[in-house]
């Protein structure tokens, strides 16, 4: 952690070479996080980009955070992806365009159990996908699932259990169909 708030003052008086430190250690963690929860590269790259605006934006408006950056850019990335799929247009126009590519079976698969996962995800409380998204896909421990959420780490526990419990049945589902 000392290195972070090192980092962070420096970033605040905007010094570029903490800057690139940043950007360098927590994009490619940022990508693959936005590209497991988006599945298109281009998407992901816009994710992080946005991310590293609106955190360049707190800092030249003397707002950024003091502590926890890793928690608070994956905050902002989160947000992008909430809102992304708010906007049901964008996402339709962005599968009509993957449906138009030439894929082999495997690939097409692959795709729709993807999709499928994302939806099963995404059909979890916004709590509830963070904890599954950062402790799954991004390996975090519960204590800094907590700073994230701002909740005790009991809670991201619980949290935890009623959304795997929760997928487990989506997917339970989902088996029972397939098999009829």
């Amino acid at each position: 952690m000392p290195k972070e708030q090192e980092l962070l003052k420096l970033a605040s008086q905007l010094n570029t070479t903490a800057l690139a430190e940043i950007y360098d250690c927590y994009s490619p963690g940022l990508y693959r996080y936005a590209m497991r929860l988006l599945g298109h590269a281009s998407l992901a790259e816009d994710c992080v980009a946005e991310a590293f605006t609106r955190f360049l934006q707190s800092l030249q408006n003397h707002r950024g955070p003091r502590d926890h950056l890793q928690a608070y850019l994956y905050r902002i990335a989160h947000n992008w992806i909430v809102d992304f799929y708010r906007h049901p247009e964008e996402t339709c126009a962005l599968s009509e365009s993957l449906e138009c590519e030439d894929m082999p079976e495997k690939e097409a698969a692959r795709r729709i159990e993807q999709s499928q996962i994302r939806k099963a995800i995404f059909d979890l409380t916004p709590d509830q996908q963070k904890v599954i998204s950062l402790k799954y896909l991004e390996d975090w421990s519960n204590e800094e699932i907590a700073r994230v959420l701002h909740k005790p780490v009991g809670a991201v526990k619980s949290l935890q259990h009623r959304a795997l419990a929760n997928l487990q049945k989506v997917f339970m589902e989902s088996t029972d169909e397939q098999s009829n």
